[in-house]
């Protein structure tokens, strides 16, 4: 599976916390992260990943192509949605794009948690019931 990881500045420390807390989940996928994100995860962790511009420099953007070339299947993205951010069309548009694809997208940790968790071997044959 491919995971790309993206967190807001003040949602740094939450991923890099997050990403020591499932490192056994997530060192058997492939990872790509923002610029800045992947590389306190790498320092914290020792994660080996792929890193991207930082998000303010195309690394959303970055991300939301390699959606388009079904490249990635979850997106972990903290956002920190206190603070304006001068990229948001940006992320704005990778939101959508995981929309348009049907790729799961966790903008906070609870629901990352929940995905993760989702995503363990022990679940694998769950299937998710719809009504009609």
């Amino acid at each position: 599976m491919r995971i790309a990881l993206i967190a807001h500045d003040n949602m740094k420390e939450e991923m890099v916390l997050f990403t020591i807390a499932y490192k056994s989940f997530l060192e058997t996928h492939h990872l790509v992260a923002t610029g800045t994100t992947g590389k306190k995860i790498s320092e914290a962790t020792g994660l080996d990943l792929e890193c991207l511009q930082s998000g303010p420099y195309g690394g959303d953007q970055e991300i939301g192509a390699l959606i388009t070339k079904n490249s990635i299947d979850l997106v972990i993205f903290l956002r920190d949605p206190l603070t304006a951010h001068p990229h948001e069309p940006d992320v704005t548009a990778l939101m959508r794009l995981c929309d348009v694809y049907k790729i799961p997208l966790a903008t906070n940790i609870e629901t990352a948690k929940v995905l993760i968790h989702g995503l363990e071997p022990q679940y694998a044959g769950w299937r998710v019931i719809t009504r009609v």
